[in-house]
């Protein structure tokens, strides 16, 4: 049995799959977001551990005769958050996570380095970690200076599972820190954030052992034997192998909290003037490209909070035959955008609102918004020289039919929906520890599921949605 720990943003998800990566089960936790000031976004790694042993007694109450047969964990997790730990492993502050934009000036000073774009691949953004170390330094020098490790989320889930500072490629490639075509730490870049490689954790591949359970935990979890824990992933990189796509010319398109258009490469492609990031893959040898939205179904949810409702009921509302955009365009800059932008300051806006707007309109502007904002990625993707024909959905916001036909059409490409099943990035956590526990090759391991039908681009509305997306894009300009 292989255990997957996938530490989102708005919660934790444990799935225990068998040999076959046949599910057997899983279980979660919710956790909550601190929103301290204006740009800020922190999580304490407390609630991270709290979250993680609540799922599993969720799991191994369900399943215990499974769960005692773990021989694998992996491990995949929300990028970028800045976790400081002191010289005793015990955390100084609460993590600084990937939406959190206190640390703009600091990304802009050092992506002014040429350094930086040359080894990474890819602009610092401001939800990148290196620039938060800077703030920390300038901010909270005592937290500073007492940092003895800086980790990533899920490994600080790791530190806890294994008592071993370990990360791997793909989530590390989120730090400003590795040299991404290398595959390994820069010590230039760490010298210009004033770290050093012994605060840094090992690196290892995603689907290589970081270590094994510690005896404790395996003790209080009624396991039978020893447990390796993966390498494992970033969140993205842990759905491409949860999907299979793992080989050039696969792509995915996530509808979660954040929007992803992800591009599986079999080399090294940056071009981080498209504000697209070019990162690891959770696999040796291979690479990615990435277009990310900040805001996806966390648009719609923040709409559903304001009309007094949940999303589903929106979604429900608005039926599932496709219209023609209306007359209200949406940004969902809610909190800053990335690709292809690069703007940690602007912010969400309706724009054309007038008498006839009703709810389902605005609802559907979100949809919209949220399509041309990945439409967007798209052409700053093929600007990159990633090769994509037609995607997969996956993510929260796929279960929405008139959502995904919005989409098809931005983006003027088939969009596949996958057979029924769990091929997120518990599911792709999970297959990483199979791998690193018996040496299975990712061949045989990370297969695409089977489609279970194609959503097709509506070419009656082509050229209103063209028309819209140019409105979404002339409303940026006017307010950036």
């Amino acid at each position: 049995m292989y255990l997957g720990l996938d530490l989102g943003t708005s919660g934790l998800r444990a799935l225990l799959i068998d040999a076959g990566q046949r599910i057997i089960g899983s279980a979660s936790a919710e956790l909550s977001v601190a929103r301290p000031h204006p740009g800020w976004s922190e999580q304490p790694p407390g609630d991270w551990i709290a979250a993680a042993e609540t799922a599993v007694a969720g799991l191994r109450a369900a399943h215990p005769t499974e769960f005692a047969a773990i021989r694998g964990i992996g491990l995949s997790g929300q990028m970028h958050g800045a976790t400081l730990y002191d010289k005793a492993d015990q955390p100084l502050s609460p993590s600084i996570l990937w939406n959190d934009t206190r640390a703009a000036a600091e990304a802009a000073e050092l992506d002014a380095q040429p350094d930086f774009r040359a080894l990474t691949g890819n602009i610092v953004f401001p939800g990148f970690t290196a620039p938060k170390l800077v703030w920390v330094a300038r901010h909270e020098p005592e937290i500073f200076r007492q940092t003895a490790c800086v980790l990533l989320p899920k490994d600080a889930l790791r530190l806890w599972l294994t008592g071993d500072r370990v990360s791997e490629m793909s989530d590390a490639s989120g730090t400003s820190w590795l040299d991404v075509g290398a595959r390994d730490w820069s010590d230039t870049l760490l010298d210009a954030t004033g770290l050093t490689r012994d605060q840094m954790p090992g690196l290892v591949e995603g689907s290589e052992p970081s270590g094994q359970l510690r005896a404790d935990l395996r003790a209080q979890w009624g396991l039978t034997g020893p447990v390796t824990v993966a390498g494992g992933a970033g969140d993205n990189a842990a759905s491409a192998i949860g999907m299979g796509m793992v080989h050039a010319g696969q792509a995915f398109v996530s509808l979660g909290t954040s929007g992803v258009l992800f591009a599986a490469n079999d080399a090294f492609s940056p071009r981080p003037e498209s504000a697209v990031h070019a990162f690891c893959h959770a696999l040796p040898g291979r690479w990615h490209q990435m277009g990310v939205i900040l805001s996806a179904t966390d648009a719609l949810n923040w709409h559903a909070r304001i009309c007094g409702m949940d999303a589903a009921a929106l979604d429900r509302e608005v039926g599932t035959t496709l219209q023609p955009p209306g007359g209200v365009t949406f940004l969902p800059y809610l909190s800053g955008e990335r690709t292809p932008h690069n703007d940690a300051r602007i912010r969400g806006a309706f724009a054309g609102l007038g008498h006839e707007a009703d709810r389902p309109a605005l609802t559907r502007a979100v949809m919209e918004g949220v399509a041309f904002a990945l439409a967007d990625n798209l052409a700053a993707l093929r600007a990159a020289g990633a090769d994509i024909a037609r995607v997969t959905a996956v993510g929260g916001g796929s279960q929405s039919d008139y959502w995904l036909k919005a989409i098809a059409t931005a983006l003027d490409m088939p969009v596949d929906l996958p057979a029924r099943g769990d091929f997120g990035a518990a599911f792709g956590a999970a297959r990483l520890g199979l791998m690193a526990a018996t040496g299975a090759t990712p061949d045989t391991v990370c297969t695409p599921p089977p489609t279970d039908r194609t959503i097709m681009p509506e070419p009656k509305l082509r050229a209103a949605f063209q028309d819209a997306h140019a409105r979404f894009r002339r409303l940026y300009e006017v307010l950036a």
